[in-house]
């Protein structure tokens, strides 16, 4: 049996992955690529107007990264299936976007077929993950408790996404449609929580828990 006609967005912020990714997908006559996206917030707007079926998406996404985009193309389109297409393999991370809802998990440096492979079985809504997900790795999402490591709101982890990519406070107000008060306001709340004095150290928190890659 065929698979079904699929809608496809690709999200990652280097141009010729997201060529490369298109011309294998287009080998497909039942997958149709309906946007590419060089940021996540970018991925964002053209899922809202494309409506894709699939996202494959990079981790390190400029302005809204894997994880969040995930949970906010997954609150807002529920049916939607992530597939996390990266070069980052560490255990934490991994664990984390599955919670936040990817069913699907691919390295870069995977050969072709699992991409491949990935696709068709998202297309009839099956979860695929390339060997970088063993069993006990399988077993301890399974039975883990939700990480408590987000105590920031998602707007919150929006403002720390971007102020660990240097932006200041006005283009942080203009990249999310906010005024410079309130980001200021969830700046001073997000330290507050996370008992950080100094830019400096939010910038770490950021990097030690996958808000963005060094």
């Amino acid at each position: 049996m065929s698979s079904p006609n699929r809608r496809v967005l690709i999200a990652d912020d280097h141009d010729v992955v997201r060529r490369g990714v298109r011309t294998l997908l287009e080998t497909r006559s039942n997958i149709h690529v309906v946007g590419e996206a060089a940021t996540g917030r970018m991925a964002m707007e053209l899922a809202r107007s494309a409506r894709p079926d699939i996202a494959v998406i990079d981790y390190s996404l400029p302005e809204l990264n894997g994880l969040d985009l995930t949970l906010a193309l997954k609150r807002e389109f529920p049916r939607i299936e992530v597939l996390l297409y990266t070069m980052h393999d560490r255990e934490e991370l991994v664990l984390d976007v599955l919670r936040a809802g990817a069913r699907g998990f691919v390295l870069k440096s995977d050969t072709e077929k699992h991409l491949l492979a990935a696709i068709d079985a998202l297309s009839i809504h099956r979860p695929y993950f390339s060997g970088v997900i063993s069993e006990t790795l399988l077993d301890r999402f399974l039975n883990s408790s939700p990480n408590h490591q987000a105590t920031l709101t998602h707007r919150e982890r929006e403002v720390v996404q971007l102020i660990a990519e240097g932006k200041i406070n006005k283009e942080i107000g203009h990249i999310l449609s906010i005024s410079v008060k309130t980001v200021e306001t969830h700046r001073a709340s997000s330290m507050h929580k996370l008992k950080l004095r100094t830019t400096a150290e939010l910038v770490r928190y950021a990097v030690r828990n996958n808000i963005v890659q060094p």
